[in-house]
């Protein structure tokens, strides 16, 4: 953590903050980091804007619906902001780094732009906006993010994400993650080993390792260490229970690395690789650098070496070009492989990347049907997989109390199945097995064997 100005008695009363943060598990980490810095300099996490000095929102540019959301948050607070002008908004993240000073002139009620890599310096830049003035950009593309965790905070006690990697050197054509995130880079894993040590320490059970292009995990780093490499000495630690990682590139993903999984106890077996299509000419305007068949083969040798994988997909749905023929063959590959889950979304253009060039030539109405299409059939697959664990005794690490019932108690399996079920509380953080008697098309409801 860079050192940052002590803060005066007076700046001490402005120590509320409002966060709230949209798009993927990077940025969810990144939220924990930044407010796990501002904790330690006095700051209060609030619920509601009204009660915050400062309201921060931490963005996503991947597709242009999150976009559109922020800005009406942020088209929201002009009022108060004008009631209360002493009030701090600020945009980080993703968004701010695509846009830049572009987002002062569209919201001039914003004080604050902080792009992917300033966040550590987020207490300072506050007090710079406190002591002389609105309109601070903070974006500066050769800024290494290095931020020494504050392990106490995080949002699960059991749980934690621990960032292994930034960037993306793929440059698929449909992404705007390079152009804002920037080039891969990766921590080392005596770093790495360090902070899920401290985790551990602090009562955590279990990790997930995150980064844009997470099996390219060792590029630049002495020694030719690989992700594996990486899983086999984190599985060493005492305590941890469990390691999961997201998310993988079909492409860099090595046959090697899915034997390295088999073998260790701590590795969930669990594997989240987007295919984004089934039809080999979209994948070729995608630049995947895959074709359909090397995806088969890819989860066919997962299946073969650990037999109880369960395996998540993203998918794109009316990209540049996509015909009635190539969404058919994204059907057909959902339905041969069956994914434990997938993540659906309608193509957005982004600026910036090569996709934004070509003629967006699929209708809109189109691309909502494709889109419901896939999100049915996924239900209807994830529903009969899930059916099929009826009878079946799981082990769950217990998370706490269940969102949806607060009288029960949630988990979840090593294949990432949600488990909801009635159990005493001191169970969280411990392993339990658990009979699932019914299921939905997301979760699986049960009770403990010795339960009558």
């Amino acid at each position: 953590m860079i050192d940052s100005p002590n803060f005066t008695n007076k700046d001490r009363q402005y120590k509320t903050v409002f966060f709230e943060t949209f798009g993927c598990q990077m940025n969810k980490l990144d939220a924990e980091l930044s407010l796990g810095l501002l904790q330690e300099e006095g700051y209060r996490i609030v619920d509601t804007v009204d009660e915050a000095d400062v309201i921060l929102f931490n963005t996503c540019s991947v597709r242009q619906h999150a976009e559109d959301k922020v800005y009406s948050h942020l088209g929201a607070l002009k009022m108060l902001k004008k009631k209360h002008p002493e009030v701090i908004v600020g945009v980080l993240g993703c968004m701010a780094q695509k846009d830049g000073e572009a987002i002062f002139k569209r919201m001039p009620h914003v004080d604050l732009v902080c792009g992917t890599r300033m966040f550590s310096r987020l207490p300072e830049l506050l007090l710079n906006i406190r002591n002389h003035g609105s309109h601070v950009l903070a974006i500066d593309e050769d800024q290494v993010v290095n931020v020494k965790r504050a392990v106490t905070y995080r949002p699960n006690f059991y749980q934690a994400f621990v960032t292994i990697m930034r960037g993306c050197d793929n440059f698929c054509s449909y992404c705007i993650v390079p152009y804002v995130r920037g080039r891969e880079i990766s921590r080392t894993i005596a770093d790495i080993k360090e902070e899920a040590q401290s985790l551990v320490s602090n009562g955590c059970k279990e990790v997930t390792l995150l980064g844009q292009n997470i099996n390219s995990y060792g590029k630049g780093l002495a020694g030719g260490v690989t992700l594996g490499d990486l899983l086999s000495e984190l599985n060493d630690i005492d305590g941890l229970e469990r390691i999961r990682f997201v998310t993988s590139h079909p492409a860099d993903m090595s046959r090697d690395l899915i034997r390295t999984m088999s073998r260790l106890s701590k590795v969930c077996e669990h594997l989240h690789m987007p295919a984004q299509s089934g039809s080999d000419s979209i994948l070729k305007r995608m630049r995947r650098g895959y074709t359909v068949d090397y995806y088969r083969d890819l989860v066919s040798y997962a299946k073969e070496w650990i037999p109880h994988i369960s395996i998540a997909s993203d998918f794109i749905v009316g990209f540049p070009g996509e015909t009635d023929g190539d969404f058919q063959e994204t059907v057909r590959l959902m339905e041969d492989i069956r994914f434990h889950n997938c993540f659906i979304f309608k193509y957005s253009p982004r600026t910036g990347t090569k996709a934004a060039e070509l003629e967006n030539d699929v209708p809109e109405e189109t691309k909502k049907m494709r889109n419901m299409r896939l999100l049915e059939l996924q239900k209807s697959i994830s529903l009969e997989e899930n059916r099929k664990m009826i009878g079946k005794k799981v082990q769950v690490l217990v998370e706490g109390a269940s969102k949806s019932d607060p009288n029960k108690l949630s988990g979840r399996t090593r294949q990432n199945h949600i488990v909801v079920f009635r159990g005493s509380r001191d169970l969280a953080g411990k392993l339990a097995d658990v009979m699932v008697d019914e299921v939905t098309d997301l979760t699986l409801y049960g009770k403990q064997p010795s339960c009558s």
